[in-house]
């Protein structure tokens, strides 16, 4: 699936944890392991996903986990069981070995999903996104725990994921 949201989710979850050096979260999630995102990822649901409006299938991360210097390439697939209109958002939170906070900011949708060559709105059915990432080459080694939660203009949960992800190095 072109994923937007899996890429807003998948993507921020990953590539931007990885990229963080470059931007500049506050809630954290638990991890549970019940909810792990299918695929070969580190990524889990913020909670159970039964009531999200994308039903990821999949999503897989080659390499995974995620080195620096080298390009991040995100396969996904899901179904959007409605259309996601302008003014959706997605709060992305970006933490460094639990202690700082990287980002913690609201982004429009529509705006980001541009970045996988998408525009809203993102049509109901299933979609599929390929896309590659290039991760910088200086990423501080630690341990990044990110949590993209995505919510259509009415506050309606579209998805929530979150990730742990080190860089070691």
């Amino acid at each position: 699936m072109k994923v937007s949201a899996v890429l807003i989710a998948a993507s921020s979850a990953v590539s931007v944890s990885a990229a963080a050096t470059w931007m500049t979260g506050g809630n954290q999630a638990v991890i549970n392991e019940a909810f792990k995102v299918p695929g070969d990822n580190p990524l889990y649901f913020c909670e159970d996903p039964k009531d999200y409006i994308l039903d990821i299938e999949n999503v897989d991360l080659d390499p995974n986990p995620p080195l620096p210097g080298q390009t991040l390439s995100i396969t996904a697939k899901g179904d959007f069981s409605k259309e996601i209109e302008e003014g959706s958002k997605m709060h992305l939170t970006v933490r460094y070995n639990n202690l700082i906070t990287l980002i913690n900011q609201d982004a429009d949708t529509c705006e980001t999903v541009k970045k996988a060559d998408l525009e809203c709105p993102l049509k109901k059915g299933e979609m599929k996104l390929t896309k590659d990432v290039d991760l910088p080459q200086q990423i501080p080694p630690g341990k990044y725990n990110v949590k993209a939660d995505v919510k259509t203009k009415d506050g309606d949960a579209i998805t929530c994921l979150t990730a742990e992800i080190s860089f070691h190095r």
